[in-house]
């Protein structure tokens, strides 16, 4: 079956069980789930054709639907990674989805590892701009003309016009406001400390195993992008100490109070 069916396949059925048209969408990353927790309606990607259900710890693996204010935000709660052994275009089909439910706006998460040493453990940051030539493009096969064009631009890929909000948002939190490069790795093993200082070199800031190939379906879209990384420990050889997925989690439950907040004045924002 073609990628455009798939998707129509699975926009369809999810459609059904979301009877809502979403204003915006959120990806919630490792430990990040809370925030759509009290949502009305949980949907399992599992039982939408063409998804497959998380398999990571911290990732719920469900769409979960919220109202903020007069409009609906459709949440993912976990995401599923292509290093969980699916490719690239697999990878970024909740995000196609969400778009074809009519969400115009996303507001992408995670957690990732500091390259940046003026970064703090457990705080928020901006993602102001991405490397992605690690990994595949989800854009590669037939092009999905219902969502965007064959060469779709980057220049922009996370909007300058919500970045440019952002600053006073953490400074209402309290938060010293700091934004950067995100580096998408295909994992799932951490970086070497001799690869992080290869990416300091290239211009990250920060490096995650996620999020770039979903802003880049999502900008193939024409959706309007937000970024936000919860730091959750520096990348290896920034210092001694050795890295485990139950650091990041600790690190994303420490920080999630603040992130919550950003998140959520970034969805009143835009």
């Amino acid at each position: 079956m073609k990628e455009t069916e798939i998707l129509l396949q699975g926009a369809e059925a999810l459609k059904k069980r979301i009877r809502r048209r979403p204003r915006v969408a959120v990806v919630l990353g490792s430990g990040l789930g809370g925030v759509g927790e009290d949502a009305e309606i949980k949907v399992p990607y599992a039982e939408i054709p063409g998804l497959k259900a998380s398999t990571v710890s911290g990732h719920k693996g469900c769409f979960a639907l919220k109202k903020y204010g007069s409009g609906d935000v459709l949440f993912m709660m976990g995401r599923v990674h292509y290093y969980e052994g699916l490719s690239a275009a697999e990878a970024v089909r909740p995000i196609r989805l969400m778009r074809l439910l009519g969400a115009e706006k996303l507001i992408l998460t995670n957690v990732s590892g500091a390259i940046n040493r003026d970064f703090e453990v457990g705080d928020p940051v901006m993602i102001s701009g991405q490397i992605t030539s690690l990994v595949p493009s989800p854009l590669r096969g037939e092009n999905v003309a219902e969502l965007g064009t064959r060469f779709p631009d980057m220049s922009e890929v996370y909007s300058e016009r919500i970045l440019s909000a952002a600053p006073g948002i953490f400074k209402d939190a309290g938060i010293e406001y700091r934004q950067g490069v995100y580096l998408q790795a295909p994992g799932p093993q951490y970086e070497t400390p001799e690869e992080i200082r290869m990416f300091s070199l290239w211009g990250a800031d920060m490096v995650g195993m996620s999020t770039g190939i979903e802003a880049i379906a999502a900008k193939h879209a024409g959706m309007e992008i937000a970024g936000v990384s919860l730091i959750s420990n520096f990348a290896a050889g920034i210092t001694d100490k050795k890295l485990s997925h139950e650091e990041v989690r600790q690190a994303a439950q420490r920080g999630f109070d603040k992130f919550a907040y950003v998140v959520e004045r970034l969805i009143d924002e835009i």
